[in-house]
């Protein structure tokens, strides 16, 4: 596993920031972090990263301990944090040289291909750039060194939807290198796009891991009928609300079943969609908690 944690926790005072956390990523997954604010999922990242001291447990990134061997496990990953601070007074090519040098490596025409496919010039002042064309600065400076894990926090905040569709094109050409991925969002439809697992966290506690192909084949459908149901609706589909013509349906496999049931009904109104992350994630944070 490149990635492994092991009871990771981590407290202030009487509060548990994260709580437990047992957590396995291999080589070469996009592996989707989510939880509101306060759930945990910064704490997770800092801990990863050596930036701050595990209460117990431990933490491993490619065979390093995450504590101990912090300069060894920050030399394997890139990481993006939410809030960016850059050198203002540099050029965007200047700051990549400087963050290329730290590890040891020279900046490389990978640096312009970047540029132009994030429509971004790495020769002006940081100083002059908008908050999007920094984010875009920011994110060639993880995209462009050769570790076996980025970290990215809310990476997509301030970017346009070409620049958005672009990013998430990117990382998985990354995973195509079977570079691994820890990808931190808000925004459910990129995570369901891109993911290969998700874990939610709540209240510092990992509650849920989910297969993203195991999503992708359910099936949500919303239904009308013009008259009662002639039967109920198959075992395996899983009745979220019901009066005598309206249905909230969801089916977590095979849609055949569902497929068959519709067909022997009085259908007026019909809607069916991927099942999607929302309902998963509303059954542990219903109203932001």
């Amino acid at each position: 596993m490149l990635l492994k944690t092991e009871r990771l926790t981590k407290q202030y005072g009487t509060q548990r920031a994260l709580d437990a956390l047992d957590l396995q990523i291999p080589q070469g997954e996009i592996f989707g972090l989510l939880g509101p604010n306060g759930s945990g999922k910064s704490t997770t990242i800092r801990l990863l990263l050596g930036m701050i001291r595990p209460t117990s447990g431990r933490a491993f990134i490619d065979g390093h301990d995450c504590w101990r061997e912090s300069v060894a496990v920050r030399r394997k990953a890139a990481y993006l944090p939410g809030e960016l601070r850059l050198y203002d007074n540099m050029t965007g090519r200047r700051l990549l040289q400087f963050l290329a040098g730290l590890r040891g490596q020279k900046l490389n025409g990978d640096a312009d291909r970047y540029a132009r496919r994030f429509d971004i010039d790495i020769d002006l002042p940081i100083a002059h750039l908008s908050s999007g064309m920094k984010r875009k600065l920011a994110l060639m400076q993880v995209l462009l060194p050769e570790v076996p894990l980025i970290i990215l926090d809310e990476p997509t905040n301030t970017l346009d939807p070409t620049m958005r569709d672009e990013l998430l094109d990117q990382l998985l050409d990354a995973r195509q290198r079977r570079q691994t991925i820890l990808f931190s969002s808000h925004v459910l439809q990129e995570v369901e796009r891109i993911c290969d697992r998700v874990g939610i966290l709540s209240k510092g506690k990992l509650v849920h891991l989910q297969p993203m192909e195991e999503l992708r084949q359910g099936r949500l459908a919303q239904v009308q009928l013009a008259s009662a149901a002639t039967e109920a609706p198959p075992p395996c589909v899983e009745v979220k609300r019901v009066d005598q013509l309206h249905y909230t349906l969801i089916c977590r496999a095979d849609p055949q079943p569902l497929l068959l049931w519709l067909s022997r009904q009085q259908v007026s109104e019909l809607r069916i969609e991927p099942l999607g992350l929302n309902e998963i994630y509303q059954r542990f944070h219903a109203n932001g908690r």
